[in-house]
């Protein structure tokens, strides 16, 4: 079992693999619990995926291609959270940890990665078009930062990272990825 150290934070990567996600004795054993009602939002990224990505040159003018990643989500607490586990291959792995909180009808996400101290709050809202749209909480970063999951098709999923630097007036996208289900 792996464990990622990161200050006020200890997360256990067990989950990560996906042969403990399927051990009843496990609290991340029952991906179903996340399948229904609103935690089926995020519950539909249960898995484990390939990631590609690109990013925005600096100048702005070309796309280039990162170095990919996995990303396994897993039901934790039968039904308690959906939690990920970033997995890119320089080590700088990262967790989200995604509540669903009834009485305001959002998404409480807690994120930790090696390369920052203690945790950022992100809070998710599901839109009628079926994405997911995530703005950070605190600390706010600057420049500003809203990520959207879109739904998935039968290839996989996309995700997208914009940034405003007019205090969320416009936006521009900067980094994106496709998700496609590890074999």
């Amino acid at each position: 079992m792996a464990t990622l150290k990161i200050p006020g934070l200890l997360v256990l990567l067990a989950a990560a693999v996906p042969a403990a996600a399927e051990d009843a004795s496990i609290p991340a054993g029952d991906s179903n619990a996340c399948m229904q009602g609103p935690l089926a939002q995020f519950g539909r990224y249960i898995g484990d995926w390939i990631i590609t990505d690109e990013r925005l040159s600096q100048d702005g003018s070309e796309w280039v291609a990162g170095g990919g990643a996995r990303w396994n989500f897993v039901c934790i607490g039968n039904g308690t959270a959906v939690q990920d586990f970033w997995l890119p291959p320089d080590g700088n792995v990262g967790t989200n940890l995604r509540t669903y909180n009834t009485e305001t009808g959002a998404w409480d996400i807690a994120w930790a990665i090696t390369t920052q101290p203690g945790f950022a709050h992100i809070e998710a809202q599901h839109q009628d078009d079926d994405t997911i749209v995530m703005h950070y909480v605190s600390p706010l970063p600057d420049p500003l930062r809203r990520i959207t999951f879109f739904p998935p098709d039968s290839g996989g999923w996309d995700w997208q990272l914009e940034m405003s630097w007019d205090q969320g007036e416009n936006w521009t996208e900067v980094y994106r990825i496709r998700a496609s289900r590890a074999k």
